[in-house]
C-alpha cells in the first residue's frame, strides 16, 4: 500500500490539510481495498496551531517522512514566512533530509514555499496560488513559476495552486497510478468533478466583467461531440458566433487556456479512457479521440502522459481487467 505522509506546518489552513486525508482515502480497488494509507505528521508529534480558531493534535512527529512514498506539505502561515526568509528553522530542515530517495513530493497552494527554501523545487516548473506567484518567482528566480495553471506534474514533485486546486492535484496522482477509473470513483464518492477544465486564470479578479451574455461553453460542449472529427478554429469559434479573435480571447478569459490547447487535452482525455476501458486498437483510438493517426496519439500522449499509448494501455487497462476479474 502507498503510504502518503501529511506534514502540518504551525499556522496550517485546515481545508488543505484535510484534502490529501479525503481523496486519498476514498481511491479503493476495485474490491473496495484502500490503495493509499494516509498519515499526518507534526515536527514534533504534538498540537499545532492552524489559521482557523482551533488547533489540530496528530498522533506522528517527523519521523513519519522516513517511511513516506508521498509527501505532501499544504499551505500554512509560519511555513510561507519562512520560505519567503528563506531560511527555514532547523527541525523543518531536518524533517525533510528524512525523506527518501525517490519518494514523491507534493505541495499544495503556499507550501511551494517551503519546498523552495529547502532547494527541493531548483530548477523545476512550478505553481502556486496566483496572488503568490510573482513572490515566489522573485524569491526564486531559478524556478519557472507558471500563474496560470491548477497543478503541475514534475515527475517526483508536483505543485498546486490553492485552495481546492490540492483536490485537483490529488485526483491527478490517483489517476496516473491507478487510472482514471479508480480516480473518477474518488472523486464522485466526495463529490467532486473528476477533471476542471482551464486554469487560474478562471479565477483572477479583473477589472472589467465580461457581459454574461456571452460564453464559449455551447462550443465546448460542441467540441466534445465532434472530438472524432477534425476541428478547425474558424468553425469551433462559429459554434459561438463570434470571430477567431474574439472567442480565442473569450475562451482563454473562461478557461485560462487556448481553444485549440483545450481541445488537444479533451482528446488525450478521450484517448486515455479508450485505452483503459476498450481493447480497440490504438489505429482506431486515435481517430476516434480525433487525433488522425497512431502516431499523433503517440506523440500528444508521450507530452502529457511521458509514455506511450501501449505502454499506457498495458499500465492502466491490464490493472482493471485483473482487479475485475
Amino acid at each position: 500500500m502507498h503510504h502518503v505522509v501529511v506534514l502540518a506546518l504551525p499556522g496550517v489552513v485546515p481545508f488543505e490539510l484535510a484534502i490529501p486525508s479525503r481523496l486519498f482515502g476514498a481511491a479503493l480497488d476495485l474490491e473496495g481495498n484502500p490503495l493509499y494509507a494516509v498519515t499526518t505528521c507534526t515536527l514534533d508529534g504534538l498540537p499545532v496551531a492552524t489559521t482557523a480558531d482551533y488547533a489540530i493534535a496528530v498522533d506522528h512527529d517527523h519521523t513519519a517522512l522516513a517511511e513516506a512514498d508521498t509527501v505532501v506539505i499544504p499551505p500554512s502561515t509560519d511555513g510561507r514566512t519562512w520560505g519567503e526568509e528563506r531560511n527555514l528553522p532547523s527541525p523543518l530542515s531536518e524533517a525533510l533530509g528524512l525523506i527518501r530517495p525517490g519518494a514523491r513530493v507534493m505541495a499544495i497552494c503556499t507550501g511551494s514555499f517551503v519546498l523552495a527554501a529547502a532547494g527541493l523545487l531548483d530548477g523545476r516548473p512550478v505553481t502556486t496560488h496566483w496572488r503568490e506567484s510573482d513572490r515566489l518567482q522573485r524569491l526564486y528566480p531559478d524556478l519557472s513559476v507558471n500563474p496560470d495553471v491548477l497543478f503541475i506534474d514534475d515527475g517526483d514533485v508536483l505543485t498546486s495552486a490553492g485552495v481546492s486546486a490540492g483536490i485537483d492535484l490529488c485526483l491527478h496522482v490517483i489517476r496516473r497510478d491507478h487510472g482514471s477509473e479508480i480516480a473518477n470513483e474518488a472523486a464522485r464518492s466526495c463529490v467532486v468533478p473528476p477533471w476542471r477544465d482551464g486554469g487560474q486564470a478562471q479565477y483572477i479578479r479583473r477589472p472589467v466583467a465580461e457581459p454574461a451574455s456571452t460564453t464559449t461553453s455551447h462550443a465546448r460542449v460542441w467540441a466534445l461531440e465532434h472530438l472524432h472529427r477534425p476541428i478547425v478554429l474558424a468553425e469551433f469559434a462559429a459554434q459561438s458566433s463570434m470571430s477567431v479573435r474574439t472567442f480565442s480571447r473569450r475562451f482563454r478569459d473562461e478557461v485560462g487556456l487556448s481553444p485549440m490547447t483545450w481541445l488537444t487535452q479533451q482528446r488525450v482525455e478521450r484517448a486515455r479512457q479508450l485505452l483503459e476501458s476498450t481493447d480497440l486498437p490504438i489505429d482506431r483510438i486515435a481517430e476516434e479521440a480525433g487525433f488522425g493517426s497512431a502516431g499523433s496519439l503517440r506523440q500528444h500522449l508521450l507530452t502529457s502522459s511521458g509514455v506511450s499509448p501501449h505502454a499506457y494501455r498495458r499500465t492502466f487497462h491490464a490493472a482493471v481487467v485483473t482487479s475485475s476479474g
